[in-house]
């Protein structure tokens, strides 16, 4: 169990970001778990094919099941939405001391295993081999998929804010995740470990992951304190499109209530469009006129915009028991 001290300052400073290589390190948990086909059986059944060849010994030794992972592996990104290129770089600019340290310490009670060794002898070797390993998994198995991922990532993060909004920052990190409760002035998250965190007007770091689930992955180095945590929407990420309801269907046309029917969790234009397989050109002229009508709302998050259905397309929606998409 960690406990996190949370002094006012800190409550002010809490902020959220989406980070390519978080998300990266936490589908190769999930390409080696026993029951992530539970959640990702398509992704999985695709991405094992794709990385057959690709040798994952210092991978996994890198994230060792139920124990501590060394850090510097994937650092927090520094704004609200990250570039893998700029991650990698940080990863690679961790001086070789800190590496030693980190893999050391994590290894503490065992000794380091073989396939981890470079990190202690030739680390800036080491760490050069292994983010030309992350590039090469990175374009096989999430960058085809990364705009729906990135979409449902930001999504969790616009409904988290308007969750703040409206219950206050104590309303917002008691939802986190099952394993996160809220108490007076701290934190309280379920781990295989025990210990104690005094933040000291750093604030908490909010990571969603759509291959993390329960409990919350933690990060704490020379950095912001990370909280990793299951996003929302995670479990439909990989859900074909379904065909609206067929009133819906007639009273919009079919590709129009199409989109309408996929915006009951925010989303891209470019996301709308890979899962509807069509041109992102034809899906903002929905856009366009489904936002005119004032069934769809906008919000910008970073560089993106996100549409979500307003209350009357959701009214509109589900009337007479339809139900979404």
């Amino acid at each position: 169990m960690l406990t996190i001290r949370l002094s006012e300052s800190d409550l002010a400073s809490i902020r959220f970001s989406v980070s390519p290589l978080i998300e990266l390190w936490q589908s190769v948990r999930v390409l080696h778990s026993p029951v992530a086909s539970v959640l990702h059986a398509p992704w999985l059944l695709d991405a094992r094919a794709r990385v057959g060849d690709l040798d994952f010994a210092a991978l996994r030794a890198l994230q060792p099941p139920g124990g501590h992972s060394p850090d510097f592996v994937h650092p927090p990104p520094d704004g609200p939405l990250a570039d893998l290129e700029l991650e990698l770089a940080r990863m690679v600019a961790t001086s070789p001391d800190e590496m030693r340290r980190d893999v050391s310490w994590c290894y503490r009670e065992t000794g380091v295993p073989e396939v981890l060794q470079g990190f202690l002898e030739t680390p800036d070797t080491a760490v050069l081999e292994l983010a030309d390993i992350l590039r090469v998994y990175w374009e096989r198995v999430l960058a085809p998929h990364w705009e729906r991922i990135r979409s449902t990532l930001e999504g969790d993060v616009l409904c988290r804010g308007q969750q703040a909004a409206s219950r206050g920052i104590q309303g917002l990190l008691g939802d986190i995740d099952r394993s996160v409760r809220y108490e007076t002035s701290r934190l309280i998250v379920e781990t295989p470990w025990s210990g104690s965190l005094d933040l000291r007007g750093r604030g908490v770091l909010l990571v969603p992951s759509v291959f993390v689930w329960s409990p919350v992955g933690v990060l704490n180095g020379p950095w912001h304190p990370t909280l990793i945590y299951p996003a929302l929407g995670s479990g439909l990420v990989w859900e074909p499109s379904a065909p609206p309801p067929d009133a819906l269907a007639a009273l919009l046309g079919a590709r129009r209530a199409s989109v309408l029917a996929m915006l009951e969790m925010p989303c891209s234009t470019t996301a709308l469009a890979h899962r509807l397989e069509v041109c992102p050109g034809s899906v903002s002229g929905h856009l366009a006129v489904l936002h005119e009508a004032g069934l769809i709302e906008r919000h910008r998050v970073g560089r993106v915009v996100l549409y979500r259905r307003s209350a009357a397309g959701n009214l509109l929606v589900n009337a007479r028991g339809l139900e979404a998409a």
